[in-house]
């Protein structure tokens, strides 16, 4: 399979987000988003952007927001070294995600991240407005659940700077 990876606008990202999503709707903002191809097909997208942590936004760390595939083999992997390479090309010295603490991180390990964090974040997801809700409804009418887990963090060192560990 050969993939081609190419920068996608926002717009193109979050539809896709939307469609095939398991538990997440599309992302707000953004400082990057590509999508990987397979001939013409859009098998995957990633989103990269200012940390969600108000503590590790200091200006040299990315945070991957979303990634998602439509479920193509070796996707995730190539979407978060990709993400993590052109980071670093960026000048950012930390590129970080978070999963859910019941997946695998296989597609970061093999990408060569580490997970930093486990049982990170609240069981609840809060907005400035108050409490968010647990379900959204898709583009097809379909209601789809967030899920009420704890999260991992996972890393990867992109320059030689040393981070301390933050616990968040």
């Amino acid at each position: 399979m050969i993939f081609r990876i190419k920068p996608i606008e926002l717009k193109e990202a979050n539809r896709f987000i939307l469609m095939n999503h398991r538990h997440h709707r599309e992302v707000q903002g953004y400082k990057f988003s590509i999508g990987l191809f397979i001939k013409d097909i859009l098998c995957g997208v990633a989103v990269c952007g200012r940390p969600i942590s108000r503590y590790l936004d200091d200006g040299l760390v990315l945070e991957v927001t979303r990634l998602c595939t439509n479920g193509t083999i070796n996707v995730c992997s190539k979407l978060y070294s990709t993400c993590a390479k052109v980071a670093k090309e960026l000048g950012y010295n930390k590129i970080i995600t978070y999963i859910l603490e019941s997946e695998s991180g296989i597609s970061l390990k093999a990408s060569g991240w580490e997970c930093e964090m486990r049982n990170v974040g609240g069981l609840k997801w809060k907005h400035s407005d108050g409490e968010r809700t647990d379900t959204i409804i898709n583009l097809f009418g379909e209601k789809k659940k967030y899920p009420n887990e704890k999260k991992q963090r996972w890393i990867k060192i992109l320059n030689s700077y040393e981070y301390p560990q933050i616990h968040s």
